[in-house]
């Protein structure tokens, strides 16, 4: 008896020790997960690869997925005591596939210009190579013999709309009216399992920056290779809103670039690398806060907002340090009570109000003034709880950029019933103005009506409509405020009202040509249907609206391009487009006088900025959801958009 226990003594210490030795995690995985999943996570017989999968699952979301099962999809639930679950968790990680645990290929390349450069080769292909040296800094290099050449942007597009005036407008002369008809797609890059994609990319030293919701990848300007990408996991039991991965873009300065996630957090990423330098929370996503816009960079500071206002958070503007995160200052938008402007909301609607900030402002350098759009009040349709004017909703803000303070405002839609939210860009131009030369701002407003601001003080200029489909007033009057007509609120019978909920124009971008003195706007000629009802007690997370809209019966919208004469506010011409009008692609104008865009029936097209006659055009069968911008590449011409899931970028042969 001893002598047996001798003998199996170091079997069973051994085994004692190999299991000590053994990762936990892997042992709960190897007897509960791998017959399906195998024990690499590449498959089994049963189930399927799970390696990729697992990035996009927050640990949260690991432990209920593993806990309810797919019983739809035939994985069973499976019992997990609290003790396993944290090293089985923590094991999964192991399994991920990680960038940093790639072999890292290194590689030692001689310039056409005599130098040396060594580093990681971040991609490359037969003809294009990407290099990330000591210093942290991207090489894009194109073959030559048996050297490479270092290439890059000679003029970049560093924002959403280029300009962070807001002018979708470009100098660059080599796309003209002549050869406008050779221009051809030189590159693709599809994002996987992307939605219609709502991002402009932005450029800056030969790098492009795409986005979708909590992603970022970087390309090779010239080419569309990939050279880094960052994501972070969708955030569960966001409201429907910010559902869907819609995300238009990022802002950049320095080595450094900006952008908000679903959850209402603004991120900084090193530019060259992708890596996470800061993350900070702008809102409690939890009381219906997200974001989908662009930041705007502004001197040291990068200036963002968040939206909601169809599920009645209360919207504010933020800034932020760039190097730091931290937050520099934050404009409510909804006034405290005891403030003045809490006088124009009576009732219980100021407590959970609406008036979010979630698309991009302009920046005007020469007074250090931001100008920023608001959305609509919450329960849009019904406004019995919330009478009054409703500020700041549906606002133009002039904001000082260092301080946040309040220089003026104008309101377009004063106690909005029709969601006619002014987030439509606002474009900072200098001009003559009636004998001599002034500041001006100037918006194609979703209420129907063109206006014209001085910037310096927010006088408003000229008020003029901009679509034949107006029926809810009849003009602007001297003080500034709408003549509303009768019979146009929402009612619980339905009230038909033009323009529709969609606007007389958006979000998509416009776009000014200082040669010919015209404005360029993608409009909607098409009405609604408003009903009002009770939106109930608010709940965090759900559409809070007051009623519904829908198209009136027998209705045939139209999609028309208009060219704005921005003195008179007269159509100097239109385009109409084909179609139900259900495209949202904004205009990109150039000192060649053309006027590019994406037309209702899914090409990309160029017009004359004159006389709107077209040029142009690329089929690319996608419903546009953004808009065209241009840079200069390697000494080439390039106009890029997103189309669907693809990016295309154009050139000339």
């Amino acid at each position: 008896m001893r002598l047996s226990s001798l003998v199996f003594a170091p079997f069973l210490l051994t085994s004692y020790l190999a299991a000590q030795d053994a990762d936990p995690g892997r042992l709960v995985f190897e007897g509960r997960c791998a017959r399906c999943h195998g024990a690499d996570g590449n498959g089994g017989e049963l189930g399927p690869p799970i390696r990729d999968r697992l990035a996009a699952h927050t640990t949260e979301q690991l432990v209920a997925l593993i806990r309810a099962g797919l019983p739809g999809q035939g994985m069973p639930p499976i019992q997990v005591s609290e003790a396993e679950m944290e090293p089985l968790t923590r094991f999964l990680r192991t399994l991920q596939p990680r960038e940093l645990r790639r072999e890292v290929a290194r590689e030692k390349v001689a310039t056409t210009d005599g130098k040396t450069l060594e580093g990681e080769v971040l991609n490359q292909g037969f003809d294009d190579l990407q290099l990330l040296t000591a210093d942290n800094r991207v090489h894009l290099l194109r073959r030559a013999g048996d050297r490479f050449r270092e290439v890059t942007s000679s003029t970049d597009w560093p924002g959403y709309n280029g300009d962070p005036g807001g002018n979708r407008y470009t100098t660059l002369a080599q796309i003209t009216k002549a050869n406008v008809a050779r221009l051809g797609p030189k590159w693709v890059f599809t994002l996987p399992n992307a939605a219609r994609l709502q991002v402009t990319p932005v450029v800056v030293g030969g790098i492009m920056y795409v986005s979708v919701a909590n992603e970022c990848y970087a390309l090779d300007a010239g080419t569309g290779r990939q050279i880094w990408h960052y994501k972070r996991p969708p955030t569960p039991g966001m409201p429907s809103a910010a559902v869907g991965g819609t995300n238009r873009g990022v802002a950049t300065s320095g080595d450094r670039v900006f952008m908000s996630t679903d959850h209402a957090h603004l991120i900084a990423l090193n530019r060259f690398t992708g890596e996470l330098l800061w993350d900070t929370e702008m809102a409690d996503w939890h009381l219906s806060y997200f974001s989908t816009s662009a930041p705007l960079a502004v001197g040291n500071l990068v200036i963002a907002g968040t939206g909601g206002g169809e599920h009645g958070s209360r919207g504010f503007l933020a800034a932020f340090d760039q190097a730091s995160g931290k937050e520099a200052w934050r404009f409510w938008t909804v006034p405290n009570p005891g403030e003045t402007a809490a006088a124009t909301w009576q009732g219980k609607g100021i407590e959970h109000p609406g008036a979010p900030t979630w698309f991009t402002g302009t920046y005007d350098a020469q007074l250090d003034t931001v100008y920023w759009p608001t959305g609509n009040p919450s329960a849009e349709y019904n406004g019995d709880d919330r009478l009054g004017d409703n500020l700041y909703s549906d606002c133009i803000l002039a904001l000082d950029a260092k301080t946040g303070k309040l220089k003026w405002y104008y309101q377009t839609t004063p106690h909005d019933l029709w969601d006619w939210d002014a987030t439509e860009t606002p474009v900072v131009l200098d001009t003559a103005w009636e004998g001599r030369k002034r500041q001006l701002l100037i918006q194609a407003n979703r209420n129907g009506f063109f206006y014209v601001f001085d910037r310096t003080d927010g006088k408003l200029l000229l008020a003029k409509p901009f679509v034949t489909n107006l029926t809810w007033a009849s003009g602007i009057g001297a003080d500034g405020r709408p003549v509303k007509l009768p019979n146009q609120e929402p009612s619980a019978a339905g009230t038909k009202v033009c323009p529709s909920q969609d606007g007389a124009t958006n979000w998509f971008s416009p776009s000014y040509n200082p040669a010919t003195g015209l404005y360029y706007v993608q409009t909607f000629e098409k009405c609604s249907v408003y009903t009002k009802r009770d939106p109930g007690p608010w709940q965090a997370g759900k559409e809070y609206l007051g009623g519904s809209q829908r198209r009136p019966d027998g209705e045939k919208p139209q999609r028309i391009l208009k060219a704005i004469d921005i003195k008179t506010g007269k159509i100097a011409w239109t385009l109409p487009q084909p179609g139900p009008a259900e495209s949202w692609g904004g205009t990109l104008s150039t000192a060649t006088g053309l006027v590019i865009f994406g037309e209702e029936g899914g090409a990309l097209m160029a017009a004359d900025a004159v006389t709107g006659k077209p040029l142009w055009s690329f089929q690319t069968s996608q419903t546009w959801k953004a808009s065209p911008m241009t840079y200069q590449f390697d000494g080439k011409q390039f106009v890029a958009v997103a189309a669907g899931s693809n990016f295309i970028s154009f050139a000339l042969p």
